[in-house]
């Protein structure tokens, strides 16, 4: 799988950030802010975790020649996300929800790399994710500090 991305995915993908960044910041500056900054933090985590799913449910319901039996692990690894992320946000108070999505971002940016060596995630997908995942997992961890 080579190529480039999309315009709209290298320019959307970072703008997703501007979220994780201001909730984390509102909730380290303003206590009067801070809960709800924390639930919009923790709340934005888990759809972002969700999202990562839909990812490789598209590329399972639409493979290359010769990818059709990494549906399983495609479809499996779509669902995992979304059901930890979930798992999160029932947790007692913001913190432990914070910081196993976080979690999550980066287990999944490690497991999408193991698929990446595998040819089935496209090379420039891999390198925007780990920028996205890493810049929100440190804003999760610094709403957990707040």
């Amino acid at each position: 799988m080579a190529g480039t991305l999309p315009t709209p995915a290298r320019i959307l993908g970072p703008a997703g950030l501007i979220p994780f960044a201001g909730l984390a910041v509102l909730a380290l500056v303003s206590r009067e802010w801070r809960p709800d900054a924390l639930r919009g933090l923790l709340t934005y985590g888990a759809t972002i975790a969700s999202l990562l799913g839909a990812v490789h449910w598209g590329l399972a319901l639409h493979p290359a020649p010769g990818e059709e039996r990494a549906a399983w692990g495609r479809i499996g690894l779509g669902v995992l996300p979304a059901l930890a992320a979930w798992v999160a946000l029932m947790m007692p108070g913001f913190r432990p929800g914070l910081i196993s999505i976080a979690v999550i971002l980066v287990v999944t940016a490690l497991v999408e790399t193991l698929a990446a060596r595998r040819g089935l995630i496209p090379a420039p997908y891999l390198w925007l994710r780990w920028g996205l995942s890493l810049g929100a997992a440190a804003c999760l961890l610094l709403g957990a500090l707040a």
